[in-house]
C-alpha cells in the first residue's frame, strides 16, 4: 500500500550564494562523471554543445532536484531562462539532467514549458496536462490545464529575482525548439514524459487534495459573490502568511505585492498578487515534495478555474469576418473590463476579481485596503 505524498512547509527559496563559475562548474563535474543530459528538442543530438551555449550562472536547490539556470533571455513572445535540473530517477536510482525552459506567464507566475507547437507564423508553448469536456452539442473538447505547469510557489521569487540580475536581456529566437519537443499540427496534449509521473503520484486517491474534488467553487454561476471554499482549504490571512516580496510589472503599471498563503488546514497554499489597481490569485498548490522532472508538482488543488483568472486576461476577437465576430474571452461574461495599455489581447479581469469575497478579504487584511 503507498502511503500519502510527504508534505512540508518550507520558507521561501533563494538563489544560492554561488558565482557564475562556480555554478558552472558544478553542473560540469556532474557531466563528467557520468550523469546523462537528456534534452527532447533538436539539441538531443549535441546535448553537450547545447550546455555550452547555453551556461547557468545561478542555482536553487528543493526537495532534492538541484535547479541549474541561465540569465533570463527574451523570445518575441516570452521571457524565459534554460533551467537543468539534477534528478534522482525514481525507478533507477541514478542522476540525470533534463534541460527545460522556465518561462513567466501573463499572470506574472512562472511556468515549465511541457512542449511547442507552430500557431501560423507564431508559436504556442504547451502547456501541461489536460482535460476533456463535453458540450450540449456532443462535441468534444480538449483543454490544457495550465496550473499543471506552474512552479512551485516556493521559488517564484527567486525566478522574479533572477529578472533584476542582467542590465539587458538577450533576445533569443532559437532555444525553445533546441529543447523543447515540437508536436504535431492539432495536439496540445503533452508526451508521457510530463503526465506518467502526475499518473503515478494520482493513482491512490488518498494522495488527493480533498479526495479530487474542488477545495473552491461558486454556487451560482456567473456569481463571483458566490464564491465558497470547503472548510479548511480557505486562505488564512491571521496566521498563513509565509512570504511577502515585491516585484515590477509594465503589463500591471508598477509595483507588485505578492503574498505566499497557506490554507487553515495547511494542505495547501496560495499566492497573492496586487497591483496598483489590480489583484488577483494564481493557482493554488498542494504542499507535497515530489517534483517531476520538469520542476512541478505532481498532485493538483481541484478549484472552479474562476477563482484565478489574472488581472489582465485574454480578450479579443479572432474571426472578424464571422458574423457576428467570433470573440475569443477568457473572462467570464459580462464581465470585461478597460483593454490594457500594453497588450491589446488583454482586458481588465478585474469587474468579476473584486466581487470574489476572498479578494475583498485580502485586501482588508494584508493590502490595508
Amino acid at each position: 500500500m503507498r502511503s500519502a505524498l510527504a508534505t512540508a512547509i518550507v520558507p521561501s527559496n533563494r538563489a544560492a550564494s554561488l558565482t557564475p563559475d562556480r555554478v558552472r562548474r558544478e553542473l560540469q563535474q556532474l557531466i563528467d562523471a557520468g550523469v546523462p543530459v537528456l534534452p527532447a528538442g533538436t539539441a538531443r543530438k549535441h546535448p553537450l554543445r547545447f550546455v555550452a551555449r547555453y551556461p547557468p550562472s545561478f542555482k536553487l536547490e528543493m526537495f532534492g532536484t538541484r535547479f541549474y539556470l541561465t540569465t533570463v533571455r527574451q523570445n518575441p513572445s516570452l521571457r524565459f531562462c534554460v533551467a537543468y535540473l539534477a534528478q534522482t530517477h525514481y525507478r533507477t536510482g541514478r542522476m540525470q539532467i533534463y534541460p527545460r525552459i522556465f518561462y513567466k506567464d501573463g499572470s506574472l507566475v512562472w511556468r515549465c514549458a511541457s512542449h511547442i507547437a507552430m500557431e501560423g507564423t507564431g508559436i504556442w508553448i504547451g502547456k501541461g496536462d489536460v482535460r476533456t469536456t463535453f458540450h450540449d452539442d456532443g462535441d468534444e473538447y480538449i483543454h490544457s490545464m495550465e496550473a499543471t505547469t506552474d512552479l512551485p510557489l516556493e521559488i517564484q521569487t527567486a525566478l522574479e529575482d533572477l529578472g533584476r540580475k542582467v542590465r539587458k536581456v538577450k533576445l533569443d529566437r532559437t532555444a525553445l525548439f533546441q529543447l523543447l519537443r515540437l508536436v504535431p499540427d492539432g495536439r496540445i496534449e503533452p508526451y508521457r514524459d510530463f503526465t506518467d509521473p502526475r499518473r503515478r503520484a494520482q493513482s491512490d486517491r488518498r494522495r488527493l487534495i480533498n479526495g479530487g474534488r474542488r477545495v473552491a467553487y461558486f454556487r451560482k454561476p456567473g456569481d463571483p459573490t458566490s464564491l465558497r471554499f470547503v472548510t479548511g482549504y480557505e486562505p488564512d490571512f491571521s496566521r498563513g502568511v509565509v512570504e511577502h516580496a515585491r516585484s515590477h510589472s509594465n503589463l500591471y503599471g508598477g509595483t507588485i505585492e505578492r503574498y505566499r498563503v497557506l490554507s487553515k488546514n495547511k494542505r495547501i497554499q496560495y499566492l497573492f498578487f496586487a497591483g496598483p489597481e489590480n489583484a488577483w490569485i494564481v493557482p493554488p498548490q498542494a504542499m507535497t515534495t515530489e517534483l517531476s522532472s520538469f520542476g512541478v508538482r505532481t498532485i493538483d488543488v481541484p478549484i472552479d478555474d474562476h477563482l484565478c483568472v489574472p488581472g489582465y486576461e485574454y480578450h479579443y476577437y479572432v474571426d472578424e469576418t464571422a458574423d457576428p465576430p467570433e470573440m475569443h474571452s477568457q473572462i467570464p461574461a459580462g464581465f470585461v473590463g478597460r483593454v490594457n495599455s500594453h497588450d491589446e489581447a488583454r482586458s481588465d479581469a478585474s469587474p468579476w476579481i473584486e466581487q470574489m469575497p476572498v479578494i475583498r478579504e485580502f485586501r482588508r487584511r494584508l493590502c490595508g485596503a
